[in-house]
């Protein structure tokens, strides 16, 4: 089954500490959670009392209690909603972890079920499931059952690239994002 402080450890990486750029449409950010798009999150209050120190932001970037909240925030919010302790592929699982964290989970289910669909061969290596944008256990059933989850893999990585693209394209001012994107893209 596979493990999400495996999953986490990647994630954390590429969501790196404190930052407050302008054109990032989710604002503030630590830890890669966004005030933005988390406003409520607990882990807010710890912040702002930090800015009132001296050191800020490397109190904040330093602080484990923070960490512990961003930790238990990404299991609740995004491990959890995959259902991805039953998943049995590890790769899969950080893949589908990273890219809620990053995109959504809505966005990251119907990735993973466009996925599943796409590469089973009409039924034979996997059944279908319906693209709702909700993993469920059809969903999970179908990905621990796939019998070339590999191809499953490559198709959400070529989901979430493209998507990278499309952002760009639309607006050229996240052009600037596309490195830090484009490294959590694997082949």
């Amino acid at each position: 089954m596979a493990d999400f402080a495996t999953a986490y450890k990647i994630t954390a990486q590429h969501e790196g500490g404190y930052a407050n750029n302008p054109a990032d449409t989710g604002g503030e950010t630590i830890f890669g959670v966004s005030r933005n798009n988390f406003p409520k999150w607990v882990g807010w209050a710890v912040v702002d009392g930090l800015k009132k120190r001296a050191g800020f932001p490397g109190t904040a970037e330093a602080s484990a209690q923070l960490k512990v909240m961003a930790a238990n925030f990404y299991k609740e919010q995004f491990w959890d909603a995959f259902k991805l302790d039953q998943a049995n592929n590890q790769a899969i699982a950080n893949e589908v972890f990273d890219t809620a964290v990053n995109m959504g989970v809505g966005r990251a289910a119907g990735f993973l079920q466009r996925a599943i669909n796409v590469t089973n061969k009409r039924g034979q290596y996997a059944p279908d499931v319906t693209p709702d944008g909700k993993v469920g256990a059809a969903t999970i059933t179908a990905l621990n059952q796939h019998k070339r989850p590999q191809d499953v893999l490559k198709v959400l990585n070529a989901l979430q690239g493209e998507f990278y693209v499309r952002i760009a394209e639309r607006n050229p001012t996240q052009e600037i994002f596309m490195a830090s994107w484009l490294s959590r893209v694997s082949f």
